[in-house]
């Protein structure tokens, strides 16, 4: 809708699998084993290894960040990594639009999703594997009225979450 701002941040992409990028799961799988697979899809700290500097799938070599210093472009990343850069996103922009009383949808892909909600929701680092984010599914947060605490670390508590829609339907998606 018109009048309605869209804010695009790379802090939402998706996790960089560094040199698997541009790889599936099952080409994963063939090169490097299920069980080597799995660690690094599914751990909260275990990252592929790194895409070379030089290569084409490293984000500092796309046109699109080339506004963002490159330091801050990771070479592979682990979930660890991907909420390391998600929360301050959810700081410095979204928690001051909610407090200001905006509705906000953050749009982005399955692992900053899982990092926004292990963090908005304190999911441990054990849990979080087995969480799973139903694509294209709104997941709706009510938050608690902020102390002045909570204001001054930019942070808000949730009151209660849930997906919109049809339990069963989301189930089997």
């Amino acid at each position: 809708q018109a009048g309605v701002p869209i804010i695009t941040d790379w802090r939402l992409n998706e996790r960089h699998y560094g040199a698997l990028q541009g790889l599936d799961k099952k080409e994963t799988t063939r090169i490097h084993g299920a069980e080597q697979t799995k660690i690094w899809r599914r751990s909260f700290d275990v990252p592929p290894p790194p895409v070379d500097r030089s290569s084409p799938e490293h984000p500092a070599n796309d046109p699109r960040y080339s506004h963002i210093d490159a330091s801050l472009l990771p070479a592979t990343e682990c979930l660890k990594d991907v909420v390391a850069r998600v929360v301050p996103f959810w700081r410095e922009v979204i928690v001051p639009q909610l407090t200001d009383g905006k509705h906000v949808l953050v749009v982005a892909h399955g692992n900053s999703l899982r990092a926004l909600a292990m963090h908005l929701e304190r999911i441990s680092e054990t849990d979080i594997a087995g969480m799973n984010i139903p694509t294209g599914v709104p997941r709706l947060y009510h938050f608690v009225t902020p102390t002045a605490d909570d204001l001054a670390r930019h942070e808000l508590r949730v009151a209660n979450v849930a997906y919109l829609g049809d339990a069963a339907a989301i189930a089997a998606a």
